[in-house]
């Protein structure tokens, strides 16, 4: 089974409060984007899953990569068999784009599948949030309003289909605990579930990420690849999630090949 894991932005992410459990309150705009993980699941006849890995460093354990957790959980409930699982590993590692959660929820929804378990995107998404935050977001994998530690979701009528998504990604990895440490929570001021339906030329004036001023001091580069999107006609540009990836929506699709110098251009098809 052939199962291709796709990224996903935030439009808009708003830091609201620190809970006791250490989360924090969120509201986001979580977005599918087309860059695609390959994941490869097989039946095999042993003792133990297999994982193999190819393209962009995982770093940390093997054994505390995601697909894995992804199984042993299913495994705690269900009886079903070893797995060899083949990744294909193609979405940049701390740019903020769910890579990790995406393979996660795919490999329970391919699982699912393969062994007839019958879960329901309800269940499968009660197994997700067991394995982050981002997670249940790829089980239906559409645009949804985000609350509280992320994993809160309404479904949000929002297609960008007519227009062009171009990422850029720097050599800058970000973890999630480097970009918490520069945040200020607070109470926004600014509506974002309403903002997300003003036309996408006003977002720029209502919608920001609250990661943004803290990661940006520290990595002015990323700043001036947001800037240099919106010279070069962005409508809307934006750094997603806690980064570092920073993406530009555009009315037509655009030549960024200068972007070059800042890192890896990504030029999504559509999903």
């Amino acid at each position: 089974m052939i199962l291709f894991a796709n990224a996903k932005i935030n439009i808009g992410l708003q830091v609201i409060a620190r809970r006791p459990d250490g989360y924090h309150e969120l509201n986001s705009v979580l977005y599918p984007l087309p860059i695609y993980d390959i994941i490869e699941l097989l039946e095999i006849d042993s003792a133990e899953t297999i994982l193999n890995m190819q393209g962009e460093h995982i770093p940390g354990n093997r054994v505390d990569n995601l697909c894995l957790r992804a199984f042993l959980l299913l495994k705690e409930d269900h009886d079903i068999s070893s797995v060899s699982i083949d990744l294909i590993k193609q979405i940049p590692i701390g740019a903020g784009l769910g890579g990790g959660s995406a393979d996660a929820s795919f490999v329970l929804k391919g699982l699912n599948t393969l062994f007839h378990l019958n879960l329901s995107n309800e269940q499968l998404e009660g197994y997700a949030a067991r394995l982050g935050a981002d997670c249940p977001f790829f089980v239906a994998n559409n645009p949804v309003f985000a609350t509280g530690i992320g994993s809160d979701f309404k479904p949000l009528d929002l297609n960008l289909d007519a227009y062009h998504i171009a990422v850029i990604m720097p050599n800058i990895h970000i973890s999630t605990a480097e970009a918490y440490a520069g945040v200020q929570p607070k109470i926004p001021e600014i509506n974002l579930e309403e903002a997300i339906r003003l036309p996408i030329q006003e977002w720029k004036f209502h919608i920001r990420n609250d990661f943004e001023d803290g990661i940006f001091e520290r990595y002015p580069l990323l700043k001036e690849i947001k800037e240099a999107l919106y010279h070069k006609g962005a409508v809307y540009a934006s750094m997603s999630g806690s980064g570092a990836a920073i993406y530009g929506i555009f009315w037509e699709k655009t030549d960024l090949s200068e972007f070059v110098r800042y890192g890896k251009i990504y030029h999504p098809s559509k999903i």
